[in-house]
């Protein structure tokens, strides 16, 4: 994340409405977002995606954020969410669009590149872990993708940290077979 304390502080500005905070603020996460959507989008272009769609939640939504928590806590929340609905459409996509005689001559990278990536594993045993078991994803995501400390993911999560890291215990048994049967 950017420096923490300015990027703090020009959250909260933009929250209270102040629209040259929210450029500034937009512009400071730009890279950070960029990077933590490449970390759920193996492919560049839609993980740039993503990111647009991350910051155009963040501008549309910055006034529900509270401050409760760090703005980098409720952001990766966002990178989070964008990033697995961007998967969900690249992914339906492919899987509407026909197959055509010569596959290879006529493959759209626009709807393919999630699906031949290299993180389609991952991706897909979220997937499983939310319809298995929906309690366990957040875990997983905030602290293995996002890379949050364990008391700041437990308090996204809305839950004690012991009780967080159960939970993350849990989600890493469960999605481990599920990655080592894909490699």
């Amino acid at each position: 994340m950017p420096d923490a304390a300015p990027t703090e502080d020009l959250a909260r500005r933009a929250a209270a409405g102040d629209r040259g905070a929210l450029d500034e603020l937009l512009e400071a996460i730009r890279p950070e977002v960029l990077r933590r959507c490449g970390r759920f989008l193996p492919c560049r272009e839609d993980a740039e995606e993503a990111a647009q769609d991350v910051l155009l939640q963040v501008a549309r939504k910055i006034g529900t954020f509270e401050g409760r928590s760090r703005f980098s806590t409720w952001l990766y929340t966002v990178v989070a969410n964008c990033a697995r609905q961007k998967y969900r459409e690249l992914r339906r996509r492919a899987a509407e669009q026909p197959a055509p005689i010569d596959a290879a001559q006529y493959v759209d990278p626009r709807t393919t590149s999630v699906i031949a990536g290299s993180r389609v594993d991952l991706l897909e045993a979220l997937e499983r872990l939310e319809r298995e078991h929906p309690h366990l994803v957040a875990p997983l995501v905030y602290r293995d993708i996002c890379q949050l400390e364990y008391a700041e993911a437990a308090e996204r999560a809305g839950v004690p940290l012991g009780t967080f890291k159960s939970r993350l215990h849990e989600a890493r048994r469960q999605v481990r077979p599920w990655l080592s049967a894909t490699s």
